[in-house]
């Protein structure tokens, strides 16, 4: 039977005006006017012939009624510097102040494939550039020759035809030289001005721009463009000309956008996820312990993912249990938790796979792939919350409470200490307890969902909801929703002046994790009533002190879980 619960959705598309013009505000009037007013001065008193074109980005999100503070100007027959030079002296005369105008030098790997001036004018943020035409080497993204351009030759070689629109400040008009840019917008669709196999192959990481601006918008993809995507060669293209940086920069911004299942969808769609993690050093690979899981449960994992978050708003399949509340307590306070969730479920091929390390220890990749395929930092808590969340996944699976370690030494200790463990929470890596248990919850969920056939086991998944269900319940019951704040009633030096302990040992941090258990024994409990503890544990030989060291008979050990 198919599933209801997890059909492909179709994306949320942005609202398009009926009528696409563009609306300045009082200082976008002010730039257009000073702009206008600085060529016609240059033409007079330099004998310099120049125009102006707000290009890009800012065309597109004016049409479409979006906030846009940054503006990219396009000269004809001036360098940006040059120009910026005469702006600011210009703007100067006039009373109108200008910031420091910087040159931001060429960086074809951060795509500035010419020299850029930047200066800011009021609240805004302005660049300024001259037109341009590309030639490109077979091998490589970075263009083998620029030069001045036209405004058409410009348009042609960008990414897709909602970018390529220009507004002409000389005469307050939109410009459309491909004549496709304007019908596009209007239509939602993601069309390359050149045939996208050609576009590619200048630029493979277009690619990933074409998806994420389709996820961004909530616009259809033209079928030539997934037909060139789906290309061996444009795909090897993707891996050897672009610079992992460049694709983990649009890989985040598509996780961190408005909707990042869709552009999941098109990774899937257009069997994307392999190039895109396809950076994993051959020594690691060739250690693997097992190989990944098919590419398609970084898709069905997404689904779930977005189907539970989508449960807090509007309630869940009727086939399956509510949600405890306690799931969506990270999701509600931390703005890059959904973010966070997304690409973790984008990894799930990678959950569970191991390799060995120079040391012949086992280790999870999912770090390695972050690091090397996306050479993502700890923004959004991507490098160092992610590994931790499939860590947690392995501590909580399927969390039957009838597990021993949920009764030993009782069902308060056990859990209160579960859920102060480092890799279920652990505020300075991102990672809420809360968080943790919801993408374990997405994980042993992926079983259910058979994505070819689009079926979802309502009965399996609806037991292992109700087991998370029911542990998150008597986290309630116990009160253990906020253990994760106990702050310690003493350090190290302090106990060891309470034990009466010559020096600390391999003994103090044993000692201190039963201090925290018998924290969350005794929520209420005072620091003198944990010195008494601490005492009498002593005087009756739970603790055994000789030489500064300490240990513990056999039947008093409490072990942490």
């Amino acid at each position: 039977m198919t599933s209801p619960l997890l059909r492909k959705n179709p994306p949320t598309r942005i609202q398009i005006p009926s009528t696409l013009d563009i609306q300045l505000t009082p200082p976008e009037n002010q730039l257009c006017t000073l702009l206008n007013d600085c060529t016609l001065s240059l033409k007079q008193s330099k004998n310099i012939n120049t125009s102006c074109r707000i290009a890009g980005g800012w065309v597109r999100d004016k049409l479409l009624h979006l906030q846009c503070n940054d503006i990219d100007i396009a000269l004809s027959d001036i360098m940006g510097l040059s120009f910026a030079e005469h702006l600011a002296t210009f703007a100067n005369e006039r009373g109108v102040g200008t910031g420091t105008i910087s040159k931001i030098a060429q960086n074809p790997d951060q795509s500035k494939h010419l020299e850029t001036a930047t200066l800011k004018l009021g609240e805004l943020n302005v660049d300024l550039v001259n037109l341009r035409s590309e030639e490109y080497a077979k091998e490589s993204r970075i263009p083998t020759q620029v030069t001045f351009g036209t405004p058409l030759q410009d348009a042609l070689r960008r990414d897709i035809t909602i970018n390529t629109l220009f507004f002409n400040i000389h005469s307050r008009k939109i410009e459309d030289f491909t004549g496709k840019g304007l019908d596009d917008l209007r239509n939602g669709i993601i069309r390359t001005p050149l045939p996208p196999r050609e576009t590619f192959l200048d630029d493979p990481l277009r690619i990933l721009r074409c998806i994420r601006f389709a996820s961004r918008f909530g616009f259809g993809i033209v079928a030539d463009i997934k037909d060139a995507a789906l290309d061996p060669t444009i795909q090897n293209a993707l891996v050897s000309k672009v610079a992992r940086e460049r694709i983990g920069e649009e890989v985040t911004k598509m996780m961190t956008g408005h909707d990042p299942l869709f552009s999941i969808q098109l990774i899937h769609d257009m069997s994307l996820h392999l190039p895109i993690f396809s950076a994993i050093p051959d020594e690691i690979k060739s250690s693997f312990l097992a190989p990944p899981a098919p590419e398609k449960t970084a898709l069905v994992a997404s689904l779930i993912l977005h189907t539970l978050l989508k449960s807090v708003d509007e309630g869940i399949e009727d086939r399956l249990p509510n949600l405890h509340r306690f799931f969506f307590t990270a999701i509600k306070s931390d703005p890059s938790c959904i973010s966070r969730l997304f690409l973790a479920s984008l990894l799930t091929p990678f959950a569970g796979v191991t390799y060995l390390d120079k040391k012949e220890q086992s280790r999870c990749v999912i770090n390695i792939v972050l690091r090397e395929s996306l050479k993502l930092g700890t923004q959004y808590h991507f490098l160092d919350g992610i590994p931790l969340l499939f860590a947690a996944h392995r501590l909580l699976k399927d969390p039957h409470l009838n597990k021993k370690r949920f009764q030993h030494p009782t069902p308060r200790v056990a859990i209160g200490s579960l859920l102060r463990h480092k890799d279920i929470h652990n505020v300075h890596k991102g990672a809420h307890w809360t968080s943790s248990i919801f993408f374990a919850l997405v994980q042993d969920l992926v079983q259910c969902y058979d994505l070819e056939e689009n079926l979802f086991d309502f009965t399996h998944a609806s037991i292992i909801i109700g087991n998370y269900n029911k542990f998150l319940e008597q986290i309630e019951q116990l009160g253990l929703a906020e253990v994760t704040e106990l702050k310690p009633l003493m350090d190290g030096r302090e106990l060891i002046r309470i034990i009466g302990a010559t020096k600390p040992g391999p003994w103090t941090g044993n000692l201190l994790a039963r201090i925290s258990e018998w924290q969350i024994e005794h929520p209420r409990g005072t620091k003198e009533a944990c010195i008494d503890w601490l005492l009498n544990e002593k005087r009756q030989g739970g603790i055994i002190c000789e030489d500064g060291i300490i240990s513990e008979p056999a039947t008093k050990r409490v072990r942490t879980t």
